[in-house]
Order: structure tokens, then C-alpha cells, then sequence
């Protein structure tokens, strides 16, 4: 199940001509199942019309403190008082100050106010507005007091100047709410490491060895993980995914790169998934200019072995470990095989040839206990049936 699936969020839309690209993160958030009021300021009706957001949401657009709904509840408590999350967005300099005074004269801030959940902002303004002193204190006073306020994106503002006060794309801010709305989830607390994607192994300043990886089962699971409440450390070969929101980042190239990022990473790690299809060799040396070709002349590549990450950690027992098998044949003797000498917790099979690089996979799920199967379905949604999977075995795990 999505993790917005039946959450009460408040959405606060403020004074700004970035308020049209809320319109997108309001749609994306009820068509992922979320229940969204929207409560816009006078200021923020000049920019897009209430009309727009009750049509994406399919809910009355909210805005007068002393409209009292039909059932007769205190409004500007309750709306407060039920939500899951509040996010003020976009949160201008003007909205920014009066929540960190305290203030409680509309709607938005007496909502904020009555509010146990998380509160979320989303700044955007004129980058001298944001880099103003009284804006800095008041980021931190709220900062201080435990709200998650986004640093604003780089680029070109409306006015064209350009500079640091861009709203986050809705994508962003999408990551961000589903981070905060998993604190609470099973891996809330939990530190999780996974690796993605394929390893270019350098031939020459131009030329690789590597494999057809796309990334997208490990990316995938990292924002499954962050989804249920786990700090991410996603440690990734090259790949043309966006990286989720709200995860550590660390990129790397070769195989010997990923494995001094994985050392760095396990070092306080509950959970290790190993995603990433690391080549099994590399050139024993990398030519430091192109190598051109000559005639009919071949070319003749020595190449040793990489080192094995995965079986590197066999020792290691602080952590959960899950490995990964794509094979061409033999799958379930293949997997089994790297469960016990590879020293994993769990293993996780796929068919290589119909799952690398495609779009769709189909899983076998082997641990000491077992053999389960996922049927062939999307990787994202793959991902979270998996991780379910991982975490069940996970919290069996922690209990011996």
C-alpha cells in the first residue's frame, strides 16, 4: 500500500507566482490516495484561482477562519488537529515570519498552531529576501522548533534574476512528505544501505567494461525504504534515474569505488541490500590516452577479478544483509549456492536476460526458511512488495 494512501494532509498556498506548481504536487498527492485540504491565502488567489485546487482535489478549498464546516467543529482546530502532515507551500518570507512570531490571524497559522504532525514549508522568494537576515532567523527559529523547512532550489526567478529562492520542484516536495510520513513506519529509527546500478570498469579515458544495469529495482528500493521510515544511504554506479528525495546520495564508478563507499556506509548500517550488478572484472590497467585503432589489428584486453563486496561482509553479522542473483540458468540452485558462501540473510533471484535493463521483473525470495516467489510485475511496484518481504524477515531477524 502507498504510504499516502488515506493520509490527511493540510496544503497551505501562499503569495507567490510559484503557487501554479503546487496545482501539480495537489493532484499527484489525491491521485496517490491522500486526502488534501488546501487552504489558500487571500494573496494566494491573485496567482491561481480556487477553482483549480478543488477540481485536483475533489474538496472545498478552505480560507476563512470563521467559516464554521457543516458538522459544526471548530474549524481552524480540527483541520489541525486530524492532519497527518501540513505543508505551506510556497512559504514566502511574509508567511515565514508570521509562523515563526507565533502568529494566529488566518487560517493557515492557527492551523499550524493546533497541530501535532509535521509541518513542512517550502520557501520561495527573491533570493536577496531569502539571504536577509531576519529570513535566516526566522528558517532557524522554525528549524529550531522542529519544522522541516527545504532549502529553496538555484536558478532564475520570475523577475529575471537569478539566484537561490526557487520553489522545489513538486517531485521534490512529494519525497519530502512521504519522508516525514514514514517516521513512524517499521524502519523508522533504521539505517539502510543499498546499492544500485552497474560499475563502469575504465578501459581507456573513452571506453568501459560494463554491464546493462538500469538502476531502477535499487532505486526503487530506496524510496520504498525512506517511505517506511529509514534513513537511506543509496550508493549507486552510473544510471540515468533521478535519485529519490530525501536519501543520501554517494555516486560512484568502479567497483572499487563502491566498495570504499560501502565501507563508509556500513559502519553504523541495520540493513545492507545489495542491488547493484558490480562487474566481476576490470582491466588490470587503464590506458591514460584513447586507444586508436589500427587496421585489422585486434585489441587484447588482460583483466583480473574484481573483489566480491558482498562476500567481503560475510563476517559481518551487526547488519541484515540481502543479496541479489541475476542468472541466465540454474537460478534457484545459482541463488542458493550464494545465500550460504556469500554469508546472506536473504537472497533475492531474478532471470537476467528478461529483467536487466527491462522495465518489469519477477522475483524468487530465498532465505533459511524458504523459497517465495512475486509474480511478474512494474519494478517500483516489485520494490515495495519486496521490501515488505525484507522487512518482515528483518524485524524476525532482530529478535534473535
Amino acid at each position: 500500500m502507498d504510504i499516502l494512501d488515506g493520509k490527511k494532509i493540510v496544503l497551505g498556498v501562499c503569495g507567490s507566482i510559484a503557487a501554479y506548481k503546487v496545482a501539480q504536487l495537489a493532484r499527484d498527492l489525491t491521485l496517490a490516495g491522500a486526502q488534501v485540504d488546501v487552504i489558500m491565502t487571500e494573496a494566494a488567489t491573485r496567482f491561481v484561482g480556487a477553482a483549480t485546487f478543488q477540481a485536483l482535489t475533489g474538496r472545498p478549498v478552505l480560507g476563512d477562519m470563521w467559516a464554521l464546516p457543516e458538522n459544526g467543529a471548530v474549524g481552524h482546530v480540527a483541520l489541525g488537529a486530524r492532519a497527518d502532515v501540513v505543508v505551506v507551500a510556497p512559504a514566502t518570507a511574509n508567511r515565514i515570519a508570521r509562523i515563526a512570531a507565533g502568529m494566529s490571524d488566518d487560517l493557515l497559522t492557527t492551523t499550524i498552531l493546533a497541530t501535532r504532525a509535521p509541518v513542512l514549508l517550502a520557501p520561495a522568494m527573491n533570493p536577496q529576501m531569502y539571504a536577509s537576515p531576519a529570513t535566516v532567523a526566522n528558517v532557524a527559529t522554525l528549524r529550531g522548533r522542529g519544522y522541516t523547512v527545504l532549502e529553496p532550489d538555484e536558478g532564475r526567478m520570475a523577475e529575471h534574476v537569478v539566484g537561490k529562492g526557487r520553489m522545489p520542484e513538486p517531485h521534490t516536495l512529494e519525497g519530502a512528505i512521504r519522508a516525514l510520513l514514514g517516521r513512524s513506519g517499521p524502519l523508522g529509527g533504521y539505517h539502510v544501505v543499498i546499492t544500485a546500478g552497474g560499475t563502469h570498469e575504465p578501459i581507456d579515458p573513452v571506453r568501459y567494461i560494463g554491464n546493462r544495469s538500469s538502476g531502477q529495482m535499487g532505486y526503487a528500493l530506496a524510496a520504498r525504504a525512506r517511505d517506511l521510515g529509514a534513513r537511506v544511504t543509496l550508493i549507486s554506479g552510473p544510471t540515468a534515474i533521478t535519485p529519490p528525495v530525501a536519501v543520501t546520495l554517494v555516486r560512484v564508478e568502479t567497483a572499487l569505488e563502491m566498495q570504499s563507499a560501502l565501507a563508509d556506509a556500513v559502519a553504523d548500517a541495520d540493513m545492507l541490500i545489495m542491488n547493484a550488478a558490480v562487474a566481476d572484472f576490470r582491466p588490470i590497467e587503464a590506458a591514460e590516452q584513447k586507444i586508436k585503432k589500427r587496421g585489422d589489428a585486434g585489441l587484447t584486453l588482460h583483466l583480473v577479478p574484481n573483489p566480491d563486496l558482498v562476500a567481503g561482509l560475510a563476517d559481518r553479522r551487526e547488519f541484515f544483509k540481502v543479496g541479489f542473483a541475476a542468472e541466465t540458468n540454474d537460478l534457484l540452485a545459482n541463488a542458493q549456492g550464494k545465500l550460504e558462501r556469500k554469508g546472506l540473510d536473504m537472497i533475492v533471484a531474478n532471470d537476467a536476460v528478461l529483467s536487466i535493463g527491462q522495465p518489469e521483473i519477477a522475483l524468487t525470495l530465498i532465505d533459511r526458511g524458504g523459497v517465495a516467489s512475486l509474480p511478474q510485475q512494474p519494478k517500483a511496484t516489485a520494490a515495495a512488495a519486496l521490501l515488505d518481504q525484507i522487512v518482515a524477515r528483518f524485524q524476525r531477524w532482530l529478535l534473535h
